[in-house]
Protein backbone atom coordinates (compact mmCIF):
# COMPACT_ATOMS: atom_id res chain seq x y z
CA UNK A 1 0.00 0.00 0.00
CA UNK A 2 2.75 2.15 1.09
CA UNK A 3 4.68 1.56 -2.83
CA UNK A 4 1.23 2.63 -4.07
CA UNK A 5 1.10 5.63 -2.29
CA UNK A 6 5.04 6.62 -3.08
CA UNK A 7 4.20 6.15 -7.11
CA UNK A 8 0.67 8.09 -6.88
CA UNK A 9 2.48 10.99 -4.64
CA UNK A 10 5.11 11.21 -7.52
CA UNK A 11 2.28 12.89 -10.05
CA UNK A 12 1.74 15.88 -7.33
CA UNK A 13 4.90 16.78 -6.10
CA UNK A 14 4.07 19.81 -5.11
CA UNK A 15 0.68 18.82 -2.67
CA UNK A 16 1.88 15.68 -1.72
CA UNK A 17 2.52 17.98 1.51
CA UNK A 18 -1.34 17.74 1.90
CA UNK A 19 -1.85 13.66 2.11
CA UNK A 20 0.56 13.98 5.51
CA UNK A 21 -1.61 16.71 6.36
CA UNK A 22 -4.37 14.57 6.07
CA UNK A 23 -3.21 11.35 7.58
CA UNK A 24 -2.21 14.05 10.92
CA UNK A 25 -5.91 15.04 11.09
CA UNK A 26 -7.52 11.77 10.80
CA UNK A 27 -5.24 10.53 13.28
CA UNK A 28 -6.31 13.59 15.54
CA UNK A 29 -9.83 13.22 14.62
CA UNK A 30 -9.56 9.37 15.73
CA UNK A 31 -7.87 10.23 19.25
CA UNK A 32 -10.84 12.83 19.61
CA UNK A 33 -13.78 10.53 18.44
CA UNK A 34 -12.50 7.39 20.65
CA UNK A 35 -12.04 10.13 23.64
CA UNK A 36 -15.53 10.68 23.28
CA UNK A 37 -16.49 6.76 23.50
CA UNK A 38 -15.06 6.71 26.56
CA UNK A 39 -16.80 10.03 28.23
CA UNK A 40 -19.64 7.50 27.22
CA UNK A 41 -18.85 5.28 29.14
CA UNK A 42 -18.37 8.28 31.92
CA UNK A 43 -21.91 9.43 31.26
CA UNK A 44 -23.45 5.87 31.46
CA UNK A 45 -21.89 5.24 34.52
CA UNK A 46 -23.01 8.67 36.42
CA UNK A 47 -26.55 8.69 34.68
CA UNK A 48 -27.41 4.53 35.47
CA UNK A 49 -24.64 3.25 38.24
CA UNK A 50 -24.43 6.52 40.41
CA UNK A 51 -27.31 8.18 39.53
CA UNK A 52 -25.61 11.75 39.12
CA UNK A 53 -27.67 13.57 37.07
CA UNK A 54 -25.92 16.79 36.53
CA UNK A 55 -22.41 14.74 36.45
CA UNK A 56 -23.93 13.19 33.76
CA UNK A 57 -25.36 16.24 31.96
CA UNK A 58 -21.60 17.37 31.74
CA UNK A 59 -20.62 14.54 30.38
CA UNK A 60 -23.36 14.90 27.56
CA UNK A 61 -21.86 18.26 26.84
CA UNK A 62 -18.59 17.04 26.53
CA UNK A 63 -19.04 14.14 24.54
CA UNK A 64 -21.00 16.44 22.28
CA UNK A 65 -18.56 18.44 21.60
CA UNK A 66 -15.77 16.02 21.44
CA UNK A 67 -17.56 14.48 18.67
CA UNK A 68 -18.75 17.42 16.67
CA UNK A 69 -14.49 18.15 17.18
CA UNK A 70 -14.07 15.09 15.89
CA UNK A 71 -16.25 15.32 12.67
CA UNK A 72 -15.05 18.81 11.76
CA UNK A 73 -11.37 17.47 11.94
CA UNK A 74 -12.09 14.10 9.78
CA UNK A 75 -13.94 17.08 7.24
CA UNK A 76 -10.88 19.10 6.50
CA UNK A 77 -8.68 16.01 6.27
CA UNK A 78 -10.85 14.65 3.49
CA UNK A 79 -10.79 18.07 2.05
CA UNK A 80 -7.09 18.18 1.96
CA UNK A 81 -7.19 14.40 0.28
CA UNK A 82 -10.00 15.66 -2.21
CA UNK A 83 -7.91 18.36 -3.40
CA UNK A 84 -5.24 16.04 -3.81
CA UNK A 85 -7.50 13.36 -5.24
CA UNK A 86 -8.26 16.02 -8.02
CA UNK A 87 -4.96 17.15 -8.80
CA UNK A 88 -3.65 14.06 -8.91
CA UNK A 89 -6.33 12.89 -11.62
CA UNK A 90 -6.11 16.48 -13.80
CA UNK A 91 -2.10 15.67 -13.81
CA UNK A 92 -2.45 12.15 -14.65
CA UNK A 93 -4.64 12.82 -17.20
CA UNK A 94 -2.35 15.98 -18.15
CA UNK A 95 0.64 13.77 -18.82
CA UNK A 96 -1.89 11.15 -20.30
CA UNK A 97 -2.46 13.95 -23.16
CA UNK A 98 1.59 15.39 -23.06
CA UNK A 99 2.36 11.45 -23.98
CA UNK A 100 -0.31 11.05 -26.64
CA UNK A 101 1.30 14.37 -28.35
CA UNK A 102 4.90 13.58 -28.43
CA UNK A 103 4.05 9.54 -29.44
CA UNK A 104 4.52 8.68 -32.72
CA UNK A 105 2.17 7.03 -34.75
CA UNK A 106 3.01 3.78 -34.33
CA UNK A 107 1.50 4.22 -31.08
CA UNK A 108 -2.09 4.61 -32.34
CA UNK A 109 -1.51 1.69 -34.62
CA UNK A 110 -1.40 -0.58 -31.63
CA UNK A 111 -3.69 0.85 -29.34
CA UNK A 112 -7.80 1.68 -30.70
CA UNK A 113 -8.52 5.49 -29.71
CA UNK A 114 -11.66 3.98 -27.43
CA UNK A 115 -8.78 1.98 -25.56
CA UNK A 116 -6.48 4.34 -24.93
CA UNK A 117 -8.98 7.17 -23.46
CA UNK A 118 -10.65 4.51 -21.17
CA UNK A 119 -6.78 3.72 -20.04
CA UNK A 120 -6.24 7.27 -19.57
CA UNK A 121 -9.27 8.64 -18.10
CA UNK A 122 -10.88 5.45 -16.71
CA UNK A 123 -7.72 4.42 -14.51
CA UNK A 124 -6.91 8.20 -13.64
CA UNK A 125 -10.31 8.19 -12.08
CA UNK A 126 -9.90 5.48 -10.10
CA UNK A 127 -6.92 7.02 -8.59
CA UNK A 128 -8.93 9.79 -7.24
CA UNK A 129 -11.07 7.08 -4.38
CA UNK A 130 -7.37 5.70 -3.36
CA UNK A 131 -6.17 9.14 -2.43
CA UNK A 132 -9.50 11.34 -1.47
CA UNK A 133 -11.08 8.83 0.43
CA UNK A 134 -8.76 5.97 1.72
CA UNK A 135 -5.75 8.31 2.87
CA UNK A 136 -8.35 9.44 5.98
CA UNK A 137 -10.13 6.44 6.24
CA UNK A 138 -7.16 4.47 6.25
CA UNK A 139 -5.56 6.39 9.22
CA UNK A 140 -8.82 6.12 11.36
CA UNK A 141 -9.36 2.70 10.21
CA UNK A 142 -6.13 2.00 11.68
CA UNK A 143 -6.17 3.55 14.81
CA UNK A 144 -9.60 3.09 15.88
CA UNK A 145 -9.56 -0.66 16.69
CA UNK A 146 -6.63 0.19 18.59
CA UNK A 147 -8.11 2.74 20.41
CA UNK A 148 -11.01 1.25 21.66
CA UNK A 149 -9.62 -1.34 22.50
CA UNK A 150 -7.76 0.33 24.97
CA UNK A 151 -11.14 2.37 26.16
CA UNK A 152 -12.64 -1.20 26.96
CA UNK A 153 -10.01 -2.30 28.97
CA UNK A 154 -10.32 0.72 30.85
CA UNK A 155 -13.94 0.54 31.21
CA UNK A 156 -13.38 -3.76 32.49
CA UNK A 157 -11.07 -6.40 31.62
CA UNK A 158 -13.81 -8.65 30.63
CA UNK A 159 -15.01 -5.97 28.33
CA UNK A 160 -11.46 -5.48 26.58
CA UNK A 161 -11.43 -9.52 26.42
CA UNK A 162 -14.65 -9.51 24.27
CA UNK A 163 -13.60 -7.01 21.87
CA UNK A 164 -10.43 -8.58 21.19
CA UNK A 165 -12.51 -11.70 20.72
CA UNK A 166 -14.31 -9.59 18.12
CA UNK A 167 -11.19 -8.16 16.91
CA UNK A 168 -9.39 -11.45 16.39
CA UNK A 169 -12.35 -12.88 14.92
CA UNK A 170 -13.57 -10.14 12.37
CA UNK A 171 -9.90 -9.83 10.94
CA UNK A 172 -9.63 -13.31 10.48
CA UNK A 173 -12.91 -13.25 8.16
CA UNK A 174 -11.44 -10.06 6.34
CA UNK A 175 -8.32 -11.89 5.34
CA UNK A 176 -10.16 -14.65 4.13
CA UNK A 177 -12.52 -12.23 2.06
CA UNK A 178 -9.19 -10.24 0.51
CA UNK A 179 -9.26 -13.47 -1.60
CA UNK A 180 -6.08 -14.13 -3.56
CA UNK A 181 -4.25 -11.18 -5.46
CA UNK A 182 -3.77 -13.79 -8.68
CA UNK A 183 -7.21 -14.69 -8.52
CA UNK A 184 -8.11 -10.56 -8.41
CA UNK A 185 -6.11 -10.02 -11.38
CA UNK A 186 -7.58 -12.53 -13.35
CA UNK A 187 -10.93 -11.35 -12.48
CA UNK A 188 -10.05 -7.74 -13.12
CA UNK A 189 -8.63 -9.01 -16.77
CA UNK A 190 -12.05 -10.67 -17.48
CA UNK A 191 -13.93 -7.58 -16.63
CA UNK A 192 -11.85 -5.40 -19.06
CA UNK A 193 -12.11 -7.94 -21.82
CA UNK A 194 -15.77 -8.15 -21.59
CA UNK A 195 -15.57 -4.45 -21.54
CA UNK A 196 -13.65 -4.18 -24.91
CA UNK A 197 -15.69 -7.01 -26.69
CA UNK A 198 -18.72 -5.10 -25.49
CA UNK A 199 -17.13 -1.44 -27.18
CA UNK A 200 -16.35 -3.38 -30.60
CA UNK A 201 -19.64 -5.24 -30.57
CA UNK A 202 -21.57 -1.66 -30.26
CA UNK A 203 -19.32 -0.18 -33.20
CA UNK A 204 -20.55 -2.88 -35.37
CA UNK A 205 -23.83 -2.91 -34.62
CA UNK A 206 -24.93 -1.21 -37.82
CA UNK A 207 -23.29 -4.63 -39.56
CA UNK A 208 -25.23 -6.59 -36.21
CA UNK A 209 -28.84 -5.86 -37.47
CA UNK A 210 -28.07 -5.50 -41.19
CA UNK A 211 -27.76 -9.31 -41.10
CA UNK A 212 -29.85 -10.12 -37.51
CA UNK A 213 -26.99 -11.51 -35.50
CA UNK A 214 -27.16 -11.98 -31.89
CA UNK A 215 -24.42 -11.85 -29.14
CA UNK A 216 -23.84 -15.39 -29.24
CA UNK A 217 -22.90 -14.94 -33.06
CA UNK A 218 -19.94 -12.78 -31.76
CA UNK A 219 -17.74 -15.18 -29.66
CA UNK A 220 -15.20 -12.93 -28.44
CA UNK A 221 -17.71 -11.48 -26.97
CA UNK A 222 -19.60 -14.24 -25.78
CA UNK A 223 -16.75 -16.29 -24.24
CA UNK A 224 -15.76 -12.49 -22.28
CA UNK A 225 -18.83 -12.54 -20.99
CA UNK A 226 -19.13 -16.15 -20.00
CA UNK A 227 -15.51 -16.18 -18.55
CA UNK A 228 -16.57 -13.45 -16.63
CA UNK A 229 -19.32 -14.34 -14.65
CA UNK A 230 -17.88 -17.52 -13.73
CA UNK A 231 -14.96 -15.37 -12.25
CA UNK A 232 -17.75 -13.17 -10.64
CA UNK A 233 -19.75 -15.41 -9.67
CA UNK A 234 -16.57 -17.59 -8.07
CA UNK A 235 -15.19 -13.81 -6.52
CA UNK A 236 -18.79 -13.74 -4.69
CA UNK A 237 -19.11 -17.36 -3.64
CA UNK A 238 -15.73 -17.50 -1.94
CA UNK A 239 -16.63 -14.41 0.49
CA UNK A 240 -20.13 -15.66 0.63
CA UNK A 241 -19.40 -17.69 4.06
CA UNK A 242 -16.72 -15.31 5.16
CA UNK A 243 -19.05 -12.53 4.65
CA UNK A 244 -22.31 -13.88 6.05
CA UNK A 245 -20.34 -14.85 9.67
CA UNK A 246 -18.66 -11.74 9.95
CA UNK A 247 -22.42 -10.30 9.96
CA UNK A 248 -23.99 -12.65 11.76
CA UNK A 249 -21.71 -11.90 14.47
CA UNK A 250 -21.13 -8.49 14.45
CA UNK A 251 -25.09 -7.78 13.42
CA UNK A 252 -26.35 -10.52 16.41
CA UNK A 253 -23.77 -8.88 18.49
CA UNK A 254 -26.55 -9.21 21.44
CA UNK A 255 -26.86 -13.37 21.10
CA UNK A 256 -22.95 -13.52 21.61
CA UNK A 257 -22.67 -11.33 24.70
CA UNK A 258 -25.66 -12.74 26.50
CA UNK A 259 -24.11 -16.28 26.94
CA UNK A 260 -20.78 -14.61 27.31
CA UNK A 261 -21.96 -12.49 30.26
CA UNK A 262 -23.61 -15.32 32.19
CA UNK A 263 -20.28 -17.75 31.54
CA UNK A 264 -17.61 -14.87 32.87
CA UNK A 265 -19.18 -12.39 34.59
CA UNK A 266 -21.31 -12.11 38.04
CA UNK A 267 -24.49 -11.13 37.07
CA UNK A 268 -26.12 -10.41 40.64
CA UNK A 269 -23.09 -8.63 42.29
CA UNK A 270 -24.35 -5.25 40.23
CA UNK A 271 -26.68 -5.89 37.79
CA UNK A 272 -26.60 -1.62 36.98
CA UNK A 273 -22.99 -1.93 36.40
CA UNK A 274 -23.02 -4.96 34.50
CA UNK A 275 -25.59 -3.41 32.21
CA UNK A 276 -22.71 -0.57 31.59
CA UNK A 277 -20.29 -3.19 30.56
CA UNK A 278 -22.72 -4.80 27.99
CA UNK A 279 -24.07 -1.42 26.14
CA UNK A 280 -20.52 -0.25 25.90
CA UNK A 281 -19.40 -3.76 24.65
CA UNK A 282 -22.07 -3.33 22.28
CA UNK A 283 -21.09 0.01 21.54
CA UNK A 284 -17.58 -0.82 21.18
CA UNK A 285 -18.35 -3.64 18.92
CA UNK A 286 -20.09 -1.36 16.19
CA UNK A 287 -17.39 0.88 16.12
CA UNK A 288 -15.01 -1.75 15.16
CA UNK A 289 -17.72 -3.24 12.81
CA UNK A 290 -17.57 0.59 10.71
CA UNK A 291 -13.82 0.25 10.78
CA UNK A 292 -13.61 -3.14 9.82
CA UNK A 293 -15.83 -2.03 7.02
CA UNK A 294 -13.79 0.37 5.73
CA UNK A 295 -10.88 -1.77 5.73
CA UNK A 296 -12.85 -3.99 4.00
CA UNK A 297 -13.14 -1.59 1.46
CA UNK A 298 -9.71 -0.15 1.55
CA UNK A 299 -8.32 -3.74 0.59
CA UNK A 300 -11.35 -3.73 -2.80
CA UNK A 301 -9.76 0.17 -3.41
CA UNK A 302 -6.72 -0.38 -2.90
CA UNK A 303 -5.99 -3.33 -5.37
CA UNK A 304 -8.07 -1.17 -7.63
CA UNK A 305 -5.94 1.60 -7.53
CA UNK A 306 -2.67 -0.55 -7.42
CA UNK A 307 -4.17 -1.68 -10.64
CA UNK A 308 -4.57 1.46 -11.92
CA UNK A 309 -1.51 3.04 -11.31
CA UNK A 310 0.07 -0.36 -12.86
CA UNK A 311 -1.62 0.43 -16.48
CA UNK A 312 -1.35 3.87 -16.30
CA UNK A 313 2.42 3.57 -15.89
CA UNK A 314 2.25 0.59 -18.47
CA UNK A 315 0.75 3.08 -21.20
CA UNK A 316 2.70 5.96 -20.48
CA UNK A 317 5.93 3.72 -20.66
CA UNK A 318 4.32 2.36 -24.14
CA UNK A 319 3.69 6.19 -25.65
CA UNK A 320 7.61 6.71 -24.46
CA UNK A 321 9.02 4.23 -26.34
CA UNK A 322 7.91 5.50 -29.29
CA UNK A 323 8.60 8.87 -27.96
CA UNK A 324 9.95 10.92 -31.50
CA UNK A 325 13.43 13.06 -31.38
CA UNK A 326 13.34 16.10 -33.60
CA UNK A 327 15.74 18.12 -34.37
CA UNK A 328 16.31 22.09 -35.11
CA UNK A 329 16.26 22.58 -38.96
CA UNK A 330 13.79 24.58 -40.05
CA UNK A 331 14.44 24.55 -43.71
CA UNK A 332 14.61 22.02 -46.61
CA UNK A 333 16.52 22.28 -48.72
CA UNK A 334 14.63 20.42 -51.33
CA UNK A 335 12.14 17.76 -51.44
CA UNK A 336 14.36 14.57 -52.55
CA UNK A 337 12.95 11.94 -50.22
CA UNK A 338 16.18 8.98 -49.49
CA UNK A 339 15.69 5.66 -48.09
CA UNK A 340 18.91 4.16 -46.58
CA UNK A 341 18.44 0.17 -45.63
CA UNK A 342 15.09 1.17 -43.38
CA UNK A 343 13.99 -0.76 -40.95
CA UNK A 344 10.50 -0.70 -39.60
CA UNK A 345 7.94 -2.87 -37.98
CA UNK A 346 4.86 -2.56 -35.22
CA UNK A 347 5.84 -5.16 -33.74
CA UNK A 348 8.70 -8.00 -33.50
CA UNK A 349 8.25 -8.82 -37.25
CA UNK A 350 9.52 -6.50 -39.44
CA UNK A 351 7.32 -5.05 -42.10
CA UNK A 352 10.28 -3.33 -43.87
CA UNK A 353 13.86 -4.57 -43.94
CA UNK A 354 16.83 -2.70 -45.26
CA UNK A 355 14.44 -1.01 -47.81
CA UNK A 356 16.74 1.88 -49.63
CA UNK A 357 15.07 4.07 -52.40
CA UNK A 358 15.46 7.38 -53.72
CA UNK A 359 12.19 9.51 -54.93
CA UNK A 360 13.42 12.79 -56.85
CA UNK A 361 11.78 16.47 -55.94
CA UNK A 362 9.00 17.61 -57.94
CA UNK A 363 8.06 13.86 -59.48
CA UNK A 364 5.05 11.78 -58.90
CA UNK A 365 4.99 8.57 -57.22
CA UNK A 366 2.37 5.91 -57.24
CA UNK A 367 2.58 2.62 -54.80
CA UNK A 368 1.12 -0.58 -56.07
CA UNK A 369 0.94 -4.09 -54.23
CA UNK A 370 -1.42 -6.23 -52.74
CA UNK A 371 -2.69 -5.93 -49.09
CA UNK A 372 0.26 -6.14 -46.53
CA UNK A 373 3.34 -5.19 -48.81
CA UNK A 374 4.48 -2.00 -47.10
CA UNK A 375 2.72 0.55 -48.91
CA UNK A 376 0.91 2.30 -46.26
CA UNK A 377 3.93 1.68 -43.83
CA UNK A 378 6.04 3.53 -46.90
CA UNK A 379 3.93 6.86 -46.69
CA UNK A 380 3.42 6.75 -42.85
CA UNK A 381 7.45 6.88 -42.26
CA UNK A 382 7.70 9.72 -44.68
CA UNK A 383 5.38 11.63 -42.60
CA UNK A 384 8.12 12.02 -39.64
CA UNK A 385 5.78 10.85 -36.70
CA UNK A 386 6.89 7.16 -36.88
CA UNK A 387 9.70 6.01 -35.08
CA UNK A 388 12.14 3.62 -37.26
CA UNK A 389 14.13 0.38 -35.84
CA UNK A 390 16.80 0.79 -38.12
CA UNK A 391 18.45 3.03 -40.92
CA UNK A 392 17.87 6.35 -42.15
CA UNK A 393 15.22 8.25 -44.07
CA UNK A 394 16.31 11.81 -45.69
CA UNK A 395 14.65 14.61 -47.34
CA UNK A 396 16.99 17.38 -49.09
CA UNK A 397 19.73 15.31 -47.83
CA UNK A 398 19.52 15.46 -44.41
CA UNK A 399 17.72 13.21 -42.28
CA UNK A 400 14.72 13.52 -40.91
CA UNK A 401 15.27 13.29 -37.75
CA UNK A 402 17.13 16.46 -38.01
CA UNK A 403 14.05 18.68 -38.72
CA UNK A 404 11.71 20.09 -35.89
CA UNK A 405 8.10 18.92 -35.33
CA UNK A 406 6.92 21.77 -36.98
CA UNK A 407 8.91 22.03 -39.82
CA UNK A 408 8.20 18.25 -40.61
CA UNK A 409 4.35 19.16 -40.23
CA UNK A 410 4.42 22.45 -42.88
CA UNK A 411 6.35 20.92 -45.56
CA UNK A 412 4.39 17.48 -45.49
CA UNK A 413 0.63 16.92 -46.38
CA UNK A 414 -1.74 14.29 -46.35
CA UNK A 415 -4.59 13.47 -48.06
CA UNK A 416 -6.54 10.12 -47.00
CA UNK A 417 -9.71 8.33 -48.34
CA UNK A 418 -11.34 9.08 -44.47
CA UNK A 419 -11.02 12.72 -44.26
CA UNK A 420 -11.20 13.96 -40.45
CA UNK A 421 -13.58 17.14 -40.40
CA UNK A 422 -13.97 18.59 -37.07
CA UNK A 423 -17.18 20.12 -35.65
CA UNK A 424 -16.80 24.08 -37.05
CA UNK A 425 -17.22 25.86 -39.77
CA UNK A 426 -15.61 24.83 -43.33
CA UNK A 427 -13.93 28.19 -43.11
CA UNK A 428 -12.37 26.68 -39.90
CA UNK A 429 -11.54 23.30 -41.29
CA UNK A 430 -9.76 24.54 -44.20
CA UNK A 431 -7.82 27.24 -42.29
CA UNK A 432 -6.62 24.55 -39.70
CA UNK A 433 -3.74 23.87 -41.98
CA UNK A 434 -2.29 27.14 -41.44
CA UNK A 435 -3.89 29.24 -38.70
CA UNK A 436 -2.42 32.74 -39.84
CA UNK A 437 -3.43 32.81 -42.99
CA UNK A 438 -5.43 35.96 -44.15
CA UNK A 439 -9.67 35.07 -45.61
CA UNK A 440 -8.59 35.08 -49.25
CA UNK A 441 -6.47 32.78 -49.12
CA UNK A 442 -8.60 30.84 -47.73
CA UNK A 443 -11.14 31.35 -49.83
CA UNK A 444 -8.59 30.63 -52.88
CA UNK A 445 -7.47 27.17 -51.42
CA UNK A 446 -11.51 26.33 -51.87
CA UNK A 447 -12.00 27.58 -55.19
CA UNK A 448 -8.83 25.67 -56.25
CA UNK A 449 -10.20 22.61 -54.56
CA UNK A 450 -14.16 22.85 -56.60
CA UNK A 451 -15.64 23.59 -53.69
CA UNK A 452 -17.73 26.66 -55.00
CA UNK A 453 -20.55 24.01 -55.60
CA UNK A 454 -20.24 23.18 -52.03
CA UNK A 455 -20.52 26.06 -50.39
CA UNK A 456 -23.49 26.88 -52.58
CA UNK A 457 -25.97 24.48 -50.89
CA UNK A 458 -25.62 26.13 -47.52
CA UNK A 459 -26.90 30.12 -46.82
CA UNK A 460 -23.38 30.84 -44.63
CA UNK A 461 -20.92 29.26 -47.55
CA UNK A 462 -17.80 28.73 -45.71
CA UNK A 463 -19.01 30.04 -42.12
CA UNK A 464 -21.34 27.02 -42.21
CA UNK A 465 -20.63 24.52 -39.58
CA UNK A 466 -20.04 20.95 -40.12
CA UNK A 467 -22.51 18.45 -38.24
CA UNK A 468 -25.11 21.22 -36.39
CA UNK A 469 -28.75 21.73 -37.77
CA UNK A 470 -28.30 18.84 -40.21
CA UNK A 471 -25.18 19.72 -41.76
CA UNK A 472 -23.88 16.75 -43.45
CA UNK A 473 -21.42 16.20 -46.41
CA UNK A 474 -20.83 13.44 -48.50
CA UNK A 475 -17.32 11.15 -49.05
CA UNK A 476 -16.30 13.63 -52.10
CA UNK A 477 -17.01 16.89 -50.38
CA UNK A 478 -15.29 15.97 -47.55
CA UNK A 479 -12.30 14.91 -49.42
CA UNK A 480 -12.24 18.39 -51.51
CA UNK A 481 -12.40 20.13 -48.09
CA UNK A 482 -9.44 18.25 -47.37
CA UNK A 483 -7.68 18.87 -50.54
CA UNK A 484 -8.38 22.37 -49.85
CA UNK A 485 -6.46 22.01 -46.33
CA UNK A 486 -3.70 20.82 -48.20
CA UNK A 487 -3.56 23.45 -50.73
CA UNK A 488 -3.39 26.36 -48.27
CA UNK A 489 -0.90 24.59 -46.46
CA UNK A 490 1.49 24.60 -49.44
CA UNK A 491 3.73 21.43 -48.61
CA UNK A 492 6.31 20.82 -50.56
CA UNK A 493 5.50 16.87 -50.19
CA UNK A 494 1.96 15.75 -50.96
CA UNK A 495 0.82 12.06 -49.41
CA UNK A 496 -2.11 10.60 -50.69
CA UNK A 497 -4.30 7.72 -49.92
CA UNK A 498 -5.74 7.45 -53.71
CA UNK A 499 -8.85 9.77 -52.12
CA UNK A 500 -11.11 9.03 -55.43
CA UNK A 501 -11.01 5.18 -55.03
CA UNK A 502 -14.49 4.82 -53.98
CA UNK A 503 -16.43 7.59 -55.46
CA UNK A 504 -19.55 8.62 -57.28
CA UNK A 505 -18.39 10.05 -61.00
CA UNK A 506 -19.49 13.61 -60.65
CA UNK A 507 -16.91 14.03 -57.15
CA UNK A 508 -14.66 12.29 -59.46
CA UNK A 509 -14.55 14.83 -61.88
CA UNK A 510 -14.41 17.40 -59.28
CA UNK A 511 -11.62 15.72 -57.47
CA UNK A 512 -9.30 15.19 -60.14
CA UNK A 513 -9.56 18.80 -61.00
CA UNK A 514 -8.53 19.68 -56.93
CA UNK A 515 -5.66 16.96 -57.38
CA UNK A 516 -4.06 18.92 -60.47
CA UNK A 517 -4.38 21.96 -58.43
CA UNK A 518 -2.76 20.34 -55.46
CA UNK A 519 0.36 18.34 -57.12
CA UNK A 520 1.57 21.25 -59.28
CA UNK A 521 5.25 21.27 -58.67
CA UNK A 522 5.15 19.08 -55.47
CA UNK A 523 6.66 15.69 -54.82
CA UNK A 524 3.84 13.09 -54.85
CA UNK A 525 3.40 9.85 -53.13
CA UNK A 526 0.22 8.12 -54.00
CA UNK A 527 -0.76 4.82 -52.74
CA UNK A 528 -2.80 3.38 -55.53
CA UNK A 529 -5.89 1.46 -55.34
CA UNK A 530 -7.79 2.05 -58.86
CA UNK A 531 -4.27 1.24 -61.27
CA UNK A 532 -6.15 3.32 -63.92
CA UNK A 533 -5.73 6.46 -62.12
CA UNK A 534 -1.86 6.07 -62.67
CA UNK A 535 -0.89 5.97 -65.69
CA UNK A 536 0.10 9.80 -65.53
CA UNK A 537 2.53 9.49 -62.52
CA UNK A 538 6.33 9.48 -63.40
CA UNK A 539 6.86 6.58 -61.50
CA UNK A 540 5.64 3.09 -60.24
CA UNK A 541 6.65 1.43 -57.59
CA UNK A 542 5.66 -1.98 -57.01
CA UNK A 543 5.71 -3.77 -53.58
CA UNK A 544 6.26 -7.05 -52.65
CA UNK A 545 6.70 -8.12 -48.71
CA UNK A 546 8.33 -4.95 -47.80
CA UNK A 547 10.33 -4.35 -50.96
CA UNK A 548 10.43 -2.76 -54.65
CA UNK A 549 10.33 -5.29 -57.08
CA UNK A 550 9.77 -3.25 -59.83
CA UNK A 551 10.10 0.60 -60.81
CA UNK A 552 9.78 2.36 -63.91
CA UNK A 553 6.65 4.42 -65.38
CA UNK A 554 3.04 2.84 -66.66
CA UNK A 555 4.53 1.92 -69.79
CA UNK A 556 7.56 0.43 -69.12
CA UNK A 557 6.68 -1.92 -66.36
CA UNK A 558 3.49 -2.99 -68.78
CA UNK A 559 5.98 -3.97 -71.44
CA UNK A 560 8.46 -5.67 -69.10
CA UNK A 561 5.43 -8.08 -68.57
CA UNK A 562 6.23 -8.45 -64.69
CA UNK A 563 4.33 -7.94 -61.10
CA UNK A 564 2.74 -4.15 -62.74
CA UNK A 565 1.88 -5.94 -65.97
CA UNK A 566 -0.18 -8.93 -63.86
CA UNK A 567 -1.92 -6.25 -61.37
CA UNK A 568 -2.92 -4.10 -64.80
CA UNK A 569 -4.32 -7.81 -66.47
CA UNK A 570 -6.73 -8.69 -63.01
CA UNK A 571 -7.65 -4.84 -62.98
CA UNK A 572 -9.00 -4.99 -66.08
CA UNK A 573 -11.00 -8.35 -65.64
CA UNK A 574 -12.61 -7.00 -62.74
CA UNK A 575 -13.54 -3.94 -64.81
CA UNK A 576 -14.87 -6.45 -67.09
CA UNK A 577 -17.01 -8.20 -64.65
CA UNK A 578 -20.58 -7.96 -64.66
CA UNK A 579 -23.57 -9.40 -63.03
CA UNK A 580 -26.08 -11.50 -65.20
CA UNK A 581 -29.59 -10.56 -65.00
Amino acid sequence: MVRVYKKLLYYVPKEKWLAYLAIVLAAVSAVITVAAYYYMYEFLERLIVLHETERAFSFAVLITGLLAAGSVVYMVSVLLTHILGFRLETNLRKKGIDGLMSAGFKFFDLNSSGRTRQLIDDNAAQTHSIVAHLIPDNAGAVLTPVLVLAVGFTVDVKVGIALVLFTVFGAGQITLMSGDKSFMAIYQAALEKMNSETVEYIRGMQVVKIFGANVSSFKALHKAITDYSKYALDYSLSCKKPYVRFQLVFLGAVAVLIPFAVSFMDVYANPLALAVDLIMVLFLSGVLFSSFMKIMYVSMYAYMGTSAVEKLEHVFADMQKDTLQFGTQERFENYDIEFDRVRFGYGDEMILNDLSFKLSAGRSYALVGASGSGKSTIVKLISGFYKINGGDIKIGGKPLASYSRDAVAKHIAFVFQESRLFKTSIFENVRIADPQAAPERVFEALRLAGCDDVLQKFPLREQTVIGSKGVFLSGGEKQRIAIARAILKNAGIIIMDEASAAVDPENEHELQKAFKNLIKGKTVIMIAHRLSSIRAVDEVLVMEKGQIIERGSDAALLEKGGKYAYFQNLYAKANNWRVRV
